[in-house]
């Protein structure tokens, strides 16, 4: 079992700066109420009404026809952001969780028979399977998450066409298809050139095996240098394909990225796959917020410079990040339809392009910051927790930093956070929360494997 102590720490502001998912080097790879036990929302993929332009970008996309996508025939979703702001009334804060709850957490080891090559990414199937993504190129099946002899299949071995030569390169980011989980999508690092690949696989028959040679590209974004390469990709409760990507590394954006919508650096994309094919890999939702207007239309939210693990709340749908910040301040956000979120003008609520005097209107706070006074850290982006095995922690944002070992919990009530805590000091480096189908909560750790959060 990991090393952990516990200790009780309310509104806390800690710092980083940033380091990649594989090794500390400058940055990533890179609440107490208790409420009832919550379904996944449906996935509800309707048509849309509004024509999407077809839109180049010379910088950033190198596949024709991706950078060609189709128009998206079905009626506009409903935004998936809920952010709420009361300001009309003073929320009630939460008890906070006992000294004895505190120390009721721990991380129990899981698929303690495997040794991991940095684990990337954990998903469960709904066959019940959990699927393990290494940085390297590999994905591994398994039938059950147990201390012991963990069954595990080598699914799929693409280390041939993963560029994980780089420490924030890699295989980066796997999901199903929550409409068929024969799809599998991967986001990984690709070479000559420099780019980061958004692709889909087939499952064979047997629910197993992987086929490497079922490939279907659907997006590709030259990366202009080999950090900052975001990595995460998941489907929201519409039914569409979220892809995070930094912006486009080095230090201090020097193109400029973050602020710049005519290109895909530096945003959280939002595609539609559902009709995926060769000609036409993916559509642009006609309610995405720059549709018909002056920046990219995949553009969902912008201005990140390393988004390391964004999540749905199954609950409220709300979309949570961490971003990874230069060397002073790590960030979370609830990423918002349209929304800018500061970067390179700001690192976090801070001026960082000017140091002084910036301009900071129509740009999105973060919900929360933390600072370390420019030691080399970088915050992971977890999960809200709606699991069942610790009833008190339900309804938290979990999240933790991959130099320090610290994980975190945060309760957002009515527009303000109302309780911050640190939870635990580990001894391992964080580099992706994992949730299963029940909301239990899971940590991969390099070099030390994957664990799941238990407590009382």
């Amino acid at each position: 079992m990991a090393r952990i102590s516990m200790a009780l720490l309310i509104l806390v502001v800690l710092g980083c700066g940033g380091v990649t998912p594989a090794q500390p080097t400058g940055s990533p790879v890179p609440q107490a109420t208790t409420e009832p036990r919550l379904a996944t929302p449906q996935v509800a993929r309707t048509p849309s009404s509004v024509p999407a332009e077809t839109q180049a970008d010379a910088t950033a996309t190198l596949s024709a026809s991706a950078a060609n996508p189709k128009v998206d025939s079905r009626p506009a979703a409903t935004p998936t952001s809920a952010r709420v702001r009361t300001r009309d009334q003073e929320p009630t804060p939460p008890p906070a969780p006992t000294a004895e709850q505190l120390e009721s957490l721990r991380f129990e080891p899981v698929a303690a028979d495997r040794e991991f090559r940095s684990p990337t990414n954990m998903v469960q199937g709904g066959d019940g399977k959990f699927w393990v993504s290494e940085q390297d190129g590999r994905v591994w099946a398994f039938d059950a998450l147990e201390s012991g002899d963990s069954h595990a299949t080598l699914a799929m071995d693409i280390g041939d066409r993963v560029s994980s030569r780089r420490t924030e390169e890699g295989l980066l980011g796997m999901v199903f298809d929550p409409v068929d989980e024969r799809q599998l999508y991967l986001y990984y690092s690709a070479a000559d050139p420099r780019r980061s690949v958004v692709a889909r696989f087939t499952v064979a028959a047997d629910g197993t095996h992987v086929d490497p040679s079922s490939e279907l590209v659907i997006l590709e974004v030259g990366q202009p240098f080999a950090n900052h390469n975001g990595g995460q990709i998941a489907f929201g409760p519409d039914g569409h394909l979220y892809i995070g990507l930094g912006d486009g590394g080095s230090a201090g954006d020097p193109l400029s990225s973050g602020q710049d919508t005519s290109t895909l650096l530096g945003s959280i994309l939002r595609i539609d796959v559902s009709g995926s094919s060769p000609t036409h890999p993916y559509a642009v939702p006609a309610d995405n917020p720059f549709v018909g207007g002056d920046g990219r239309s995949e553009i969902w939210a912008y201005g990140l410079r390393n988004p390391w693990r964004f999540s749905f709340d199954r609950e409220t749908s709300e979309l949570w990040a961490g971003d990874v910040g230069q060397n002073q301040w790590e960030e979370i956000d609830l990423i918002e339809r349209g929304g800018n979120y500061g970067w390179n003008v700001l690192e976090g609520n801070h001026c960082f392009r000017p140091s002084r005097d910036c301009e900071t209107s129509g740009k999105e706070p973060p919900v929360w910051e933390y600072s370390l006074d420019g030691a080399p850290c970088s915050v992971i982006g977890g999960y809200v927790y709606r699991g069942e095995a610790i009833p008190w922690l339900r309804g938290a944002y979990i999240y933790g930093d991959f130099c320090s070992g610290e994980v975190f919990g945060l309760r957002y009530v009515d527009g303000q956070v109302m309780e911050h805590q640190r939870l635990a000091e580990s001894d391992l480096g964080i580099m992706s929360f994992a949730e299963d189908s029940g909301g239990e909560l899971y940590l991969l750790s390099q070099g030390s494997g994957i664990y799941r959060l238990a407590g009382r």
